[in-house]
């Protein structure tokens, strides 16, 4: 990271370092923090640093509080398909509306969803982009473009891209389905097929060129990392290629993983077991995998997933959005496996404020019961820092306010938390997850660079980013726009239809959820 300041210290009411091993708050009443060279060099009393560094500028003040950066375990692009036109439905025919949807290009749409993320307290992303299409000098250039916004506006971030080799429109592989539609509609998505897919080799070599070319450009605010798309989109082959390059380049995996009842469905009638069964029997598990969502799983599978020392990245709003179910995150916690959080497209208010999505987090799982297990502020909090630390390839540098750790710092005001009392008796990590505002961040410092000032990110020139971004959206649809449109809408209709038949309805409980984890 770039552009920090040699040496400063940071005032607080409360300083937040993290979250000890019984969960409860670690907080440093008038606590200060030294920051050096883009770590943090001390945290102690703030008196105490002044009067040993008395000729240091100081940040915050009497009424700040401060805590580490939040991870925003899983996200995917900047403007939300909601605002493009797509209203939120079940993911197997919410995600073929993106190929009619308006694209503002790799940079303005990163900058747009950084901005949100930023001014929210997420200093750290884990960037899953959709598809690389063309050749690799076109994925030379998206990723190039998504990276450098990220570091212009001064976010962490860990790049991934998804990777497909079959079914990329239902659960079948691409030819046989095209093969049924009319021959102009076939002709059409034949080839925006095909650019999409590419030979898991030239992948492979691409990401491990990628990787260490920015391991020398900057190592401290990107990693690589390897993201198969989900078990209905890659073949064995595909899952073995990418877990070897893994394993011989010490790369972490973000999978996706059934995130639908249909996902899971699909597995136990192509493979006779789950899909995390599936996955273990590969060789795939393994402590440097992330399951995304994993809303579908059973005890079995928690039990496989526990063993090996996966994680799961927990999406609540997307589950609830797309009416794909809420992952059974208390049986995760029995089994210590470690969750951490992402937004997914957007969160429950169609924005990436991480507050929220952890509020939203802690009030889910609150199963009934004088003494049952439930998530408490610390878990949440835990989830939202270490757990998303481990997962983004960032573990023991952030995640955490201490010495030797990135001085990735969030910045709140006390009075906008409080106002206009809370009891003393209530923790601090309690009050800011039950009482933060949407965008609470008043000053955000990403390895020691102040990047929020005054609520607004202070790296780029947000009011002209979203003027241009407005500018294009606003534009008159092209030609080929009004194409995709409508061939879009076709698509859509036939899918539906082999859905319907591949897949008939049985019975439905009123809120069906997790069914095959044994709730309903």
């Amino acid at each position: 990271m770039n552009g920090a300041p040699a040496e400063f210290l940071v005032r607080t009411r409360q300083l937040l370092c993290g979250v000890d091993e019984t969960l409860a708050g670690e907080v440093l009443d008038g606590g200060g923090i030294h920051v050096r060279d883009g770590l943090v060099a001390a945290t102690r009393s703030f008196e105490e640093l002044r009067k040993t560094h008395p000729d240091l500028p100081v940040e915050g003040g009497a009424n700040a509080i401060a805590f580490p950066g939040l991870v925003n375990g899983h996200h995917h692009s900047g403007l939300t398909p909601f605002q493009l036109g797509v209203p939120y439905g079940p993911l197997e025919l919410w995600l073929p509306q993106f190929r009619g949807m308006r694209y503002v290009g790799h940079r303005l749409d990163t900058l747009y969803s950084a901005i949100e993320m930023l001014e929210s307290g997420t200093t750290t992303v884990q960037h899953i982009h959709p598809a690389l299409v063309g050749d690799p000098e076109n994925w030379t250039e998206l990723s190039d473009s998504v990276l450098t916004a990220y570091r212009d506006i001064g976010m962490r971030a860990s790049f991934s891209f998804m990777i497909r080799d079959r079914n990329q429109l239902v659960h079948e592989d691409d030819e046989p389905f095209l093969g049924k539609l009319p021959e102009e509609e076939a002709a059409y998505w034949r080839p925006k097929l095909a650019s999409s897919k590419a030979p898991i080799g030239d992948y492979m070599s691409w990401f491990e060129a990628q990787k260490a070319a920015w391991r020398t450009k900057d190592p401290n605010g990107v990693s690589w990392q390897l993201a198969p798309a989900n078990l209905h989109w890659c073949s064995d082959d595909c899952l073995t290629a990418i877990f070897d390059t893994a394993r011989r380049t010490g790369s972490k995996v973000h999978m996706h993983l059934v995130e639908t009842h249909l996902q899971a469905e699909f597995a136990q009638r192509t493979y006779g077991k789950s899909a995390v069964r599936h996955l273990h029997d590969l060789g795939c598990l393994g402590d440097h995998l992330t399951l995304g969502h994993g809303i579908w799983v059973d005890d079995e599978d928690l039990e496989l997933i526990g063993a090996c020392g996966c994680g799961i990245c927990h999406n609540a709003s997307s589950g609830l959005r797309l009416a794909s179910g809420v992952a059974p995150v208390n049986a995760m916690l029995r089994k210590g496996i470690p969750v951490c959080l992402g937004i997914d497209q957007a969160g429950i208010n169609d924005d990436r404020d991480m507050l929220q999505e952890m509020r939203l987090v802690w009030a889910l799982h609150r199963e009934p019961g004088l003494k049952s297990l439930r998530p408490t502020a610390g878990h949440v909090f835990k989830m939202a820092t270490e757990h998303g630390a481990a997962s983004t390839g960032f573990e023991g540098r952030i995640g955490r306010l201490e010495p030797g750790r990135a001085a990735d710092i969030v910045l709140v005001d006390w009075d906008e938390i409080a106002r206009p009392f809370i009891d003393d008796r209530i923790p601090l990590v309690d009050a800011l997850l039950q009482r933060a505002r949407q965008f609470p961040a008043e000053t955000v410092f990403v390895g020691g660079r102040k990047v929020v000032s005054g609520g607004k990110v202070t790296s780029i020139d947000r009011e002209a980013v979203l003027a241009e971004i407005a500018e294009i959206v606003n534009s008159e649809l092209s030609d080929a726009e009004r194409e995709a449109r409508s061939r879009t809408e076709t698509l859509l209709e036939h899918m539906s239809d082999w859905f319907d038949r591949a897949y008939p309805d049985g019975p439905k409980h009123r809120y069906r959820f997790n069914t095959i984890a044994g709730q309903t």
